[in-house]
């Protein structure tokens, strides 16, 4: 076995692994104790990736060769990589020719590689000559760098993760950082642990498992950061907590922003915020008195339409109460993609250049001009994401180029990016997964090599440079994707002679190392000299020494962990700049048609479109199958139970989904997780549209400033949807076929009103037997599916054979299936399909998923009705995903415990071992302790 030290692809937290490797094959995965970020720890996304590259997953997931769809609506065919190359060349050439450079456009990923990012960006800019190439991390981190840069003149994240240790507050705003940043939330937990008198403030619209930490949590309403923000410096100047000699001596623009505030008074804010006055007050006093108060935010404040002005809202208060440039105090923006970091740092947006450079400014533009040996770079700004695919649509952009990301799965408002793909005259998609909604709407399908075959680097939320090293040999013919855009631009080179220059602008070496290491270099060079200066690093230090941090400017051994210490700051004249902007509401208000905000995010368990963790069964165990959180009030009112199907409609659209109560949400809110896109929730609008997920109803209104989309809201109305006919049907399958059956699946699903389909997996250790792997698929309509339809179903789920008792009722509906298997001198469900009345839904899952004997069941099985068989009993949601501990179990081992909450839970760890491996499930075990603890005593009392 091998074992190679590379980077975790998912979240910012940037953490090491060490990946264990037979041959061709990656067999495990552990944490890196050696990579500071995460010092061997990993949550459950982390820690079964090796799971997501098993040769099985890779031969039914992976796209392993070009392929080129001659006419829309056809399957693609495979071709040559010449002859892919040659074809995008060609046809780029004559869009650029015929229309000018701005009528092709390039839409990139916060998870590919910085290479990646740099020899993408200097193909537009430099060789192209068009701005028109951006980011999704423009939907994830475009607000917290127009807010860097507006108060402290650099986008540069001042604090470090060592500063959770040395904080007294840490003020958590817009951020479930248990769930998008398990690891981070790790060591918060041991910073409260190691010094109890910490304070910490949640603010967040939503009760989530971070708010469990919180000696403060402040239910704020939707979209109302900005005045909780300026109510508190409105108090912070009241009750003397802000510090002038700093302000004085380091800032300007203070007068500008105290009049703002002025009129934001205790009363005002909390009203508008929804919270109480004492609770306001308390959050400005641990805030600005504390000795050091480190805040964390995330996509709760970027993904807005003030997102700006709510990160330049918050950095205010760090300048105006001087808490920043001192360990354990500072405003820092927690990444939400991996390479969010670097991409950024090569100037991957439409709006930027390389090393933090701005494209309005000349000086700049020239001296990334000389850097590449080009005789310009376009001074006008690209389109961002929304404004690209909206000019797509329109038929200004004509040629996209999309790599590494799923825009028809992750960008706001679906039937414009849709309708942008479908005419756009040339689509290219470079991408590892063929099973993206994207990969439909691809002319040309390019593939790229991912997690554990990768060469180059990584920066993640603390300016922590990290190397990526391949594991495995591509699989396949995947490539690179900065190897493949080099290919490309030099055969696009010959086509544009007007562009020609007298170096090679692309001499690096192709397929290997040598050339990812050119790359960097190159990068590293652009840098010197920048408020993000790595020419004191090398390839070989990185490899030597580990992961830095920049700024490592040459001559210094080691990168700055914290900046500003000194109160100057990357202006014009060294002092930060207050931002006064005045409280807006959100871009779409709630009213009589539309009364519920629908906020987005993330899952546990889950990352980004799941074209990776989708594959893995077990980890839909947490959060099983897509659904509409909404506030049991609204549930009441609406006359809703849980698992009722509702219609749930903004003003782009409408998708049908369960309802599922929830006490984390205020009244009219509701909540569904970003995940779920057309390729696992879909069905057919009476138009006979195909859904599209989740962004099928949010909004493209975006930032004035960072062009982010407001993602976190959306205005919607909810009604209770009449489709009476329900199916419901689930199987194990064989593991060389589960992925494609899931597939082939999800070409039914636009036959009915409703549908979703998801994998499922065993409940067992992530330490013990292989995974397996199973199929649920459910759908509802107005009428029964047709008998052919549900045959089609029934094969694909291996109930079409005759070893199948079943039982139908064409004239009421009503169909059942049911395949059994002997094992062990017992039988047990394999498979089965329930139409028409699924009430024994509950316990027939269970005797599925949980393995449970089913020999003497027999016609029970076909039996209408929700009356279970004795014995036969849910075990509820997988809690612990590493060790396949349910919510049953927890509940049973926590009624035979006693003592305090920490007793009770290290009982319970000790007995079922549930959070003891990456611990990503604790704040929920923790809550569970808790509420027994106070049932308890309450009864007692």
């Amino acid at each position: 076995m091998t074992e190679t030290r590379s980077t975790c692809p998912y979240c910012g937290v940037g953490c090491g692994v060490i990946i264990e490797s037979d041959g061709t094959q990656i067999t495990g995965v552990r944490g890196d104790p050696q990579h500071p970020a995460n010092f061997g720890r990993l949550c459950t996304k982390g820690s079964t990736l090796h799971l997501t590259a098993s040769a099985e997953i890779t031969r039914q997931t992976r796209l392993l060769q070009p392929m080129q769809r001659l006419q829309r609506g056809t399957e693609p065919q495979p071709v040559s990589w010449d002859h892919a190359l040659d074809t995008a060349a060609l046809k780029f050439s004559n869009v650029i020719r015929e229309h000018g450079p701005d009528a092709v456009g390039f839409y990139v990923s916060g998870q590919l590689l910085t290479e990646d990012y740099y020899v993408f960006n200097k193909l537009a800019k430099g060789l192209i000559g068009t701005n028109n190439i951006d980011t999704n991390s423009r939907l994830c981190m475009s607000s917290a760098v127009a807010g860097y840069k507006k108060t402290l003149g650099a986008d540069a994240p001042p604090a470090c993760y060592e500063d959770f240790d040395h904080a007294q507050c840490l003020f958590i705003v817009g951020s479930n950082t248990a769930w998008a940043h398990p690891i981070l939330f790790r060591r918060i937990e041991d910073a409260k642990r190691a010094n109890p008198a910490m304070k910490i403030v949640v603010a967040d619209p939503r009760r989530t498992d971070t708010a469990e930490i919180a000696d403060l949590f402040l239910p704020i309403q939707p979209g109302t950061d900005v005045m909780l923000f300026h109510g508190m410096l409105h108090l912070m100047l009241r009750e003397g907590w802000t510090q002038p000699g700093y302000i004085a001596a380091h800032t300007s623009g203070f007068d500008a922003l105290e009049a703002v505030v002025r009129d934001c008074t205790p009363e005002k804010a909390a009203q508008v915020c929804g919270i109480a006055v004492e609770d306001l007050r308390e959050a400005a006093r641990l805030f600005a008195t504390s000795a050091a108060t480190l805040s964390l935010y995330c996509q709760g404040l970027n993904q807005s339409s003030s997102g700006t002005a709510k990160n330049a809202a918050l950095i205010n208060l760090h300048l105006a109460t001087a808490q920043i440039g001192k360990p354990g105090a500072g405003p820092f923006s927690l990444t939400g993609q991996p390479n969010a970091m670097g991409g950024r740092e090569v100037g991957g947006l439409a709006n930027l250049l390389s090393a933090h450079r701005d494209l309005g400014n000349p000086a700049h533009r020239a001296e990334v001009a000389a850097l590449w040996g080009v005789p310009d770079v376009p001074a006008t700004p690209g389109k961002t994401a929304v404004e690209m695919f909206q000019a797509a649509a329109d038929g200004e952009i004509r040629a996209l180029w999309i790599a590494c990301t799923n825009p028809a799965q992750s960008m706001p408002d679906q039937r414009t990016v849709r309708r942008a793909l479908e005419r756009c005259e040339l689509v290219v998609v470079q991408e590892a997964f063929a099973s993206t909604a994207t990969c439909a709407y691809a002319d040309l399908l390019l593939p790229a090599t991912t997690w554990g075959e990768k060469v180059g680097t990584v920066t993640n939320s603390e300016r922590r440079i990290s190397r990526v090293r391949p594991a495995v040999p591509a699989p396949g013919e995947a490539r690179h994707d900065w190897s493949a855009a080099t290919d490309f631009a030099r055969r696009l080179e010959a086509l544009l002679p007007a562009r020609k220059t007298s170096i090679a602008l692309f001499p690096y070496e192709l397929d290997s190392e040598t050339g990812a290491v050119a790359i960097w270099n190159e990068h590293r060079e652009s840098t010197r000299g920048r408020d993000l200066d790595i020419t004191g690093l090398s390839w070989s230090v990185l490899d030597s020494q580990g992961p830095q941090q920049w700024p490592m400017p040459a001559g210094q051994p080691v990168g700055r962990q914290r900046l500003y210490k000194d109160g100057v700051f990357p202006t014009p004249d060294g002092r930060a700049r207050f931002v006064a902007t005045a409280y807006q509401p959100v871009a779409e208000q709630c009213e009589a048609r539309y009364p519920i905000a629908l906020n987005t995010g993330r899952l546990r368990d889950q990352w980004h479109g799941m074209s990776r963790t989708g594959t893995l069964g077990r980890l839909f165990g947490h959060v099983p199958e897509p659904v509409v959180q909404l506030h049991p009030q609204d549930m009441a009112q609406r006359k809703l139970q849980d698992g009722d199907l509702v219609y749930l409609t903004s003003r782009r659209g409408s998708i049908v989904l369960p309802a599922q109560g929830s006490s984390e949400l205020g009244a009219s809110q509701a909540f569904v997780a970003m995940h779920w896109g057309s390729e696992f929730l879909g069905g057919r609008a009476s138009a006979g549209e195909t859904l599209a997920g989740i962004n099928a109803l949010t909004t493209p209104a975006y930032c004035p400033d960072s062009k982010q989309p407001e993602l976190k809201h959306t205005a919607v109305k909810v009604l209770k949807a009449e489709l009476p006919w329900s199916l419901l049907a689930a199987a194990w399958l064989p593991d060389d076929s589960a992925l494609q059956t899931l597939r082939s699946l999800r070409e039914l699903m636009k036959e009915f009103p409703f549908a979703s389909c998801v994998p499922f997996g065993a409940a067992g250790a992530l330490d013990g037997d292989s995974e397996r792997s199973g199929v649920l698929f459910r759908a509802a309509g107005h009428d029964p599916a047709s008998p052919a339809l549900l045959a089609q179903v029934e094969s694909l789920l291996g109930l079409a054979g005759t070893d199948v008792i079943r039982y139908a009722d064409a004239r009421s509906g009503q169909r059942r299936a049911a395949r059994l298997v002997r094992a062990g001198g017992e039988a047990y469900l394999e498979a089965f399909l329930l139409g028409g009345d699924i009430r024994a839904e509950s316990w027939i899952k269970a005797l599925l998923q949980q393995r449970l004997p089913a020999q003497s069941l027999g016609r029970q099985l076909l039996r209408p009705g929700p009356k279970a068989p004795a014995g036969v009993r849910s075990s509820g949601k997988t809690v612990c995903s590493c060790f396949g501990v349910s919510e049953t179990a927890i509940d049973q081992a926590l009624q035979c415990g006693s003592g305090s909450e920490a007793e009770r839970l290290s009982a319970l760890q000790g007995a079922l071992r549930c959070g003891t491996n990456c611990g990503s499930c604790v704040p929920e075990l923790k809550r569970k302790v808790r509420v027994l603890v106070a049932s308890r005593e309450a009864v007692g009392a």
